[in-house]
């Protein structure tokens, strides 16, 4: 665990002494699913989905019912850290101790990790983004509203939500997702808000332009580690059309 958060220190705020670190511990350097990792393999379950339609801006996909297990929290209890639920996830999962679960059961990790992040009224306010993001805040007091929803989707051997180990954790949901569709962009590098506010609104406008009913708010996927060489990371935002 402590390396993970040096991991992530160092790849985002130094990231030039990303290899310094990883050299520091050899057996972590020899790793070739760690060192895969780090140039951008994505080696773990994804979901699955069928492309409908695909253009140059985008894609129109269909995704297969799924069950997630999901944390909701405000920034501000972890210090204004967005992705701050992402240990809480990681806790339950066992991905890097002891499972927090009632089995307990290590649960494999998969990918994208998934945020909404939603105003506390509920009512939609100017989009930002994170990892998979819905709705959004924008800045002064409006921002100070948001709430964020991060997911992880768990692997497709758990059909229904009840088949899913039951988290020690009350803030850990687990529940199910249906089939939807979403209009897909995929970009690399660091998934800013500028980027991902840029990114959904140019791709709102081609959906529209081409006939598609936008009925929610965006989301953002990302399925890279911190540690990930940006230039090798993938990225998507995802908007759910009818």
């Amino acid at each position: 665990m402590s390396l993970y958060i040096a991991l992530k220190a160092t790849s985002t705020s130094h990231p030039n002494r990303l290899l310094l670190t990883l050299k520091s511990h050899p057996n972590l350097f020899h790793s070739q699913s760690v060192m895969g990792m780090v140039f951008g393999k994505i080696g773990v379950e994804t979901p699955k989905f069928e492309v409908i339609k695909s253009t140059h801006e985008y894609e129109i996909r269909k995704y297969a019912p799924s069950v997630v297990a999901e944390v909701t929290y405000e920034p501000s209890q972890f210090k204004g850290n967005k992705d701050g639920g992402f240990m809480v996830l990681a806790n339950y999962i066992g991905a890097l101790g002891n499972p927090q679960n009632t089995k307990p059961e290590k649960i494999a990790m998969t990918a994208p990790v998934i945020t909404k992040d939603t105003s506390v009224s509920g009512e939609k306010v100017a989009m930002t983004a994170p990892v998979v993001t819905k709705g959004g805040g924008g800045d002064g007091e409006e921002g100070k509203n948001k709430m964020v929803t991060m997911q992880f989707i768990l692997p497709a051997m758990y059909g229904k939500a009840e088949e899913a180990p039951k988290p020690i954790d009350e803030r850990v949901v687990i529940r199910e997702e249906g089939e939807r569709k979403y209009g897909v962009v995929k970009f690399g590098g660091v998934a800013t808000e500028e980027v991902v506010r840029d990114k959904v609104e140019r791709l709102r406008i081609s959906l529209e332009s081409d006939g598609f009913k936008v009925i929610g708010d965006f989301l953002l996927a990302r399925y890279n580690p911190p540690w990930t060489v940006p230039a090798f990371r993938t990225n998507e935002v995802m908007i759910p059309v009818e």
